[in-house]
């Protein structure tokens, strides 16, 4: 049996759908700037040679920059020389070409509009790109390469093109900062707690940090039941729910205070997180709750605690193992679609590194990547990050279990590439663990001595915790007494006997 094969159809070139370009636009705007090189100056911040559709236009669009920046003058003439060995460039005139581009000149002050022409153009070709790869990944069953991670792989290509092309950053006159300063400054004049940054609503500790700072990476670290997660949730909340803001007069939205807060919880379950935020609005213990032994009046402060609760904007992300990467793709898009203005990570180790960097030697190396990864992300997001961190087992080993630097768990990057470093130590902790027994050759008088001393430490610890900072960059370190409700997994401002009201 012969078998025929169906000839192929020749193809339309005319209806076939072509790459988005605008010659026209790329030729009046290389000749704007060899009449007059000032235009460059209008974009040369966004664009870029590759941004052209034709290659030819992108070649004569660097070379240009290339004289300008050199500080010399580039027209038809100097870059003659140039383009007289350019083999694409003779195919469509050689350097007579340059002349040709400069007589379809259009004036300078349409410069910019052909500019952002262009790189729309550029950003449509991409699009289309990044679709095609999406498809072609997503028809390639590979089981290294799952579903998940190529969404958060192209949300990351996304939102790179969606910020490609900003004239945001660069060198800044020195005096529009000064101008950014006295703002700041003035912002927390303004508030009640008279911070700079986002508030923590523990009044000693604002006044020692000045709140938390945008672009700030906070390291919040402790051995296992000191209270990490109960704080870094405290001030999550306290964040979130004292949020308020409003729109200036360009239709900018301008947070008052508080913040908009992303919380990624990689041990606990977001029901978890939410079961502790209401035991510690409702005042009812959180095991209790747990164990389901609740009062019919507990439900009465559930219902009012959930409506003050249920417009307060607090994310929670308990994804388990979370790279940096997926992480830094989420913390865009809330961002971008909520307006992100603090991260908390409970906790450090439990996160992965980047893909691009997993095949590390030893768990130091993954820690150093993730740090900076999470100082980049605060740089970028310009939100404050607390991530919070166990320490080494080193503190149990000494007689004073206070937490110092050199116990951050397995890398010093952790110091190094932080902005803040917090310790929390509750003294009663380990004295509820600790407690005197009577040794062989001890007199009663001696154990029953040593026993109420224990039990006066026990007494003047109970309901205390030390937050310990012991690294600052923008301020001095110190130590700050809170009060902690272990019922209600509370932290709440502490009032010495200093600060009680004198009697009448």
């Amino acid at each position: 049996m012969q078998t025929t094969i169906t000839p192929l159809r020749e193809p339309d070139l005319e209806r076939s759908p072509q790459p988005p370009a605008n010659v026209e636009a790329e030729q009046a705007l290389l000749g704007a700037i060899l009449i007059n090189n000032a235009a460059h100056g209008r974009v040369a911040e966004f664009l870029l040679p590759e941004h052209f559709g034709n290659a030819v236009h992108g070649r004569i669009y660097a070379a240009i920059s290339r004289l300008i920046e050199r500080g010399q003058i580039a027209n038809p003439v100097t870059l003659k020389n140039l383009f007289d060995q350019d083999g694409a460039l003779q195919e469509i005139g050689g350097a007579q070409y340059l002349a040709r581009l400069a007589e379809s000149a259009v004036t300078i002050i349409n410069a910019e509009h052909y500019g952002r022409t262009i790189h729309d153009l550029h950003l449509r070709r991409e699009l289309i790109t990044i679709g095609q790869d999406v498809v072609t990944d997503a028809f390639q069953h590979d089981l290294d390469d799952p579903a998940v991670e190529q969404i958060e792989r192209a949300e990351q290509k996304l939102f790179e093109l969606a910020t490609a092309g900003e004239a945001e950053g660069g060198p800044q006159p020195f005096a529009r900062a000064l101008t950014s300063a006295i703002t700041m400054a003035e912002a927390a004049f303004k508030r009640d707690g008279k911070t700079v940054g986002v508030a923590t609503n523990f009044v000693d500790l604002d006044k020692k940090l000045g709140g938390l700072h945008p672009s700030d990476l906070i390291i919040l670290a402790g051995r296992p039941s000191m209270g990490k997660t109960s704080l870094a949730t405290n001030i999550a909340f306290g964040a979130a729910k004292a949020y308020r803001s409003t729109r200036g007069p360009d239709g900018r939205l301008i947070v008052e205070d508080g913040a908009v807060v992303g919380f990624f919880s990689l041990e606990m379950s977001a029901e978890q997180l939410a079961t502790r935020i209401l035991a510690e609005e409702s005042g009812v213990s959180s095991d209790r709750i747990r164990r389901g032994e609740v009062r019919r009046e507990d439900f009465d402060k559930f219902v009012a605690a959930s409506h003050r609760l249920a417009s307060v904007p607090l994310y929670i992300d308990d994804t388990p193992a979370l790279s940096v990467a997926a992480l830094r793709t989420r913390a865009r898009r809330l961002k971008r679609q909520q307006g992100l203005g603090m991260i908390v990570i409970d906790y450090l180790q439990l996160m992965r590194p980047s893909a691009q960097s997993r095949a590390m030697e030893n768990r130091v190396q993954e820690d150093s990547d993730i740090t900076r990864g999470l100082k980049a992300i605060a740089k970028e997001l310009e939100v404050p990050v607390i991530a919070c961190s166990q320490l080494s087992r080193a503190v149990e080993q000494r007689e004073d279990k206070r937490p110092q630097l050199a116990d951050l768990r397995e890398s010093g990057s952790i110091e190094q590439d932080s902005d803040v470093v917090m310790f929390i130590f509750r003294e009663e902790y380990y004295l509820s663990r600790a407690e005197p027994t009577h040794r062989p050759e001890e007199t009663p008088e001696k154990f029953n001595d040593r026993y109420e001393r224990w039990k006066e430490r026990c007494e003047a610890s109970y309901g205390l915790a030390d937050v310990i900072i012991a690294k600052q960059r923008h301020g001095p370190i110190g130590t700050v007494k809170l009060h902690f409700e272990a019922e209600t997994t509370k932290f709440d401002n502490f009032i010495g006997a200093e600060q009680l009201p004198a009697e009448l």
